[in-house]
């Protein structure tokens, strides 16, 4: 679910209440990635959720691409971008 590139202007409180009303009608799956606005999109969804993270069943992944830092691949890479998620998700 990209929220933050690829789908025209980014606006947050739109995504964030789609994100909500979704929960409301029985969404329990939510799946992300750092590729969609190279980490924002987590962010978005661990501060949209966070008063109703028990509701959620969340998953994301490791990245397809760099992020900010260069990285390689590898389990220490994987690791740390996994770290990184974490950081960022509730």
């Amino acid at each position: 679910m990209g929220m933050s590139e690829f789908y025209g202007e980014r606006n947050d409180e739109e995504s964030a209440a789609t994100i909500l009303r979704s929960l409301d009608l029985g969404v329990t799956f939510l799946d992300t990635a750092d590729a969609y606005g190279i980490g924002d999109n987590e962010e978005l969804i661990g501060k949209t959720i966070r008063e109703r993270r028990d509701e959620v069943f969340l998953a994301t992944s490791l990245p397809i691409f760099a992020r900010r830092k260069s990285r390689t691949s590898g389990p220490s890479a994987a690791s740390r971008s996994m770290s990184e998620r974490l950081a960022t998700l509730p």
